[in-house]
Formats: C-alpha cells, structure tokens, sequence
C-alpha cells in the first residue's frame, strides 16, 4: 500500500502552473501586437469557414469555397466584430450562426480589455538592462582595477567580465547591486542521484577586493558596467574546469547567474534582472572585451566601441597579447633607456630583452 501511495504521489508532480502575466511582460510590445491580431485573424477565419459551412445556401459546398472573395469579406467582417467595431447579423433560424456570432461578439467585448491589460503590464514590466552576450575570460591583470592587476601581474589566474548597461534614455537607477553564483549537478554521496547544488561566488567590489556583491551608487544612462568574477585559476581553454577553489571536472549542467538589484528615481520601485550563462553552451569566450571610449562632450550613444560591444580586442601582429605587461612591470611598448626601439635587434645579436 505504502509503495502505491508513493507511486501516485510522483506521478503528481511536478506541479507546474505558467503565469500568464510574466509571459506576457517577457515578450516585446510588438510581438505581443503581432501575436494578438494573428490569433484573432485566425479566429475570424474559422468562425468565417463555419459560418459558410452552416449558411442555408442553394450552392453547394464547393461553389461557396470557390468564392475566395466573398470569404475574404466575410473574415474581413468577422474580424471587425471581433475587434467590437462590427456585428454579424446571423440567420434567424440558425443556431450555429448565432452561437457563432456571439463568439465573435464576446471576442469584441473582450478583446480591448486584453489589449489594456496588455499595455499596463508592459508598462510597469521594467526590465532596464541589456547584457552583453557573452562573458568574456582573461588575464587577471587585466582587471580595471589598478591594486589588483598589479597584484596579478605576474599570474596566470584569469578573471570573467560580466558586462551590462542601462538601455533607458528617460530612466534613473541608483543603488545597483550585482551578485554571482554558480550552479552546478553532481552525484549524490549517499544513493548517486543528481543533486543540484548553488555556490556564491566571489566578485571584485569598488576597491578590486573581493567581496560578496558590487555596489554602485548610481547607474549613468547608456554607461557600461562590469561584473569582474576570479576565477582564481588559469583558463587556457573552455570549457574551464575549475572555479574559486571548486573542481567542476565531474560536475554537469554548469552554469554562472549574474543577478542584478537596484531601484528607480521618480518611479521608486525596485527592478531585478538576472543573466545564465551555460558554461557548455558557448555563453563563455577568451580574450578581453572591447572596451568603450568615453567622450563627455558627446552622446553617450556616440562613444567609440559601441559597434564592438559584442567582440573582442584583436591581439597584436606580433602575437602577444595586447594588455600583456611585461614581467618586469614595464610598459613593452615604452623605450628603452638607452633610447633604443625595445623589439630592435642588439648590435651584438643578442635579444634585447634576453
């Protein structure tokens, strides 16, 4: 008994429930327009085909299909009705046209409501951030955070930058807060089962410390910002398998939240957005990003490097990499003291940095 007890239970569950609300407020307004109006195009031409199907007509049913125009017209009409501009006028006598023209009149009825409803839930949906779409693994040193790259001048760690910025022109965010965790499945000690298991992670705050979240106090509009998380192991090739001192060798489903918290002026509501990036899905790649060239006496959309925001800095004709420091803390390209070219040969042949 016990073990058909438990068997009904799981055949219970999951219990999953989709809100309609969040559906809605996940898709853009001019999906959510085109979704609309091509359900009730569709809707006007069924109730069109069954009205023609049920209509007491001497033609027969092929004459009556053969008459594209007329049908057009009358999926025309029904779609009117269907929006509460127009009425279907049925046929006394038939009950399929009068049951089918009050479809089309409740779908009139109905059918602005929904549109407002639409509009006030994407009205108040807030969703401020556009992220960057991948994040990007290099060099620890490459950090913009002077103490701590000088600090890993000499190391191989890498780091991963998260990159984000504010796409709303007319929309003050203050009080930001990111924060990262990593998710990952592994087997269970006692039966093997998967277990899912969720580590926070370490991220750089204002001082390049690491810390439990970044803070910023305000979100300039259009300004990109960085979420810079140690790996605190080096990365030479992707997918990386280890992580702030966790082996991800035997772990699955790997995968890195970016969640992001912060509130709005005038609005005074608070606004969450979060990103995942799958670790063995391409979410990740090598190299630094490109970064942007502020310019205060221009638009913010004008900066350099926005039609790069995606890619990556191209490394160096010569192959090195073009933030690498040199091992002695020196500027590669700076000149030598002698006020030689620093990649000239010596006189005497030998290699200038030997």
């Amino acid at each position: 008994m016990s073990l058909q007890r438990r068997s009904g239970r799981s055949r219970a569950h999951p219990r999953f429930r989709t809100s309609v609300r969040w559906w809605i407020a996940g898709r853009t307004v001019h999906a959510l327009v085109l979704m609309t109006l091509g359900a009730l195009a569709g809707l006007s031409v069924l109730i069109a085909v069954g009205w023609t199907l049920t209509e007491h007509s001497a033609r027969s049913m092929a004459q009556r299909f053969s008459d594209a125009e007329r049908l057009f017209d009358l999926s025309l009409s029904v779609l009117r009705a269907g929006v509460g501009t127009d009425n279907l006028n049925p046929e006394p006598d038939s009950t399929a046209h009068q049951l089918l023209a009050t479809v089309a009149s409740v779908t009139g009825a109905l059918a602005p409501a929904a549109l407002l409803g639409i509009v006030l839930i994407k009205l108040f949906a807030l969703r401020p951030f556009v992220w960057r779409q991948r994040a990007s693994i290099s060099h620890a040193w490459t950090a913009d955070f002077p103490g701590y790259s000088r600090r890993h001048a000499h190391s191989d760690d890498a780091i991963i930058a998260v990159r984000f910025y504010n796409r709303f022109d007319n929309l003050s965010v203050v009080d930001l807060r990111a924060r990262a965790h990593l998710r990952y499945l592994e087997e269970s000690p006692h039966d093997g089962s998967l277990v899912i298991y969720k580590q926070w992670l370490k991220v750089l705050d204002a001082q390049g410390e690491p810390a439990d979240e970044r803070y910023w106090l305000a979100v300039e509009r259009g300004a990109p910002f960085t979420v810079w998380i140690p790996v605190q192991a080096p990365v030479s090739e992707l997918p990386f398998r280890h992580i702030q001192g966790k082996d991800l060798s035997d772990s699955r489903g790997v995968k890195l939240l970016v969640r992001l918290t912060a509130r709005t002026v005038g609005l005074g509501t608070e606004v969450a957005d979060e990103r995942w990036f799958d670790l063995e899905a391409g979410d990740f790649e090598l190299g630094r990003f490109v970064p942007l060239e502020p310019e205060l006496d221009k638009d913010v959309w004008r900066w350099e490097g926005w039609t790069d925001f995606d890619g990556l800095l191209a490394p160096r004709p010569d192959g090195r990499d073009p933030d690498a420091p040199r091992r002695d803390g020196q500027d590669p390209d700076a000149p030598r003291p002698d006020g030689q070219d620093p990649d000239a040969p010596r006189p005497d042949g030998q290699d200038p940095d030997a």
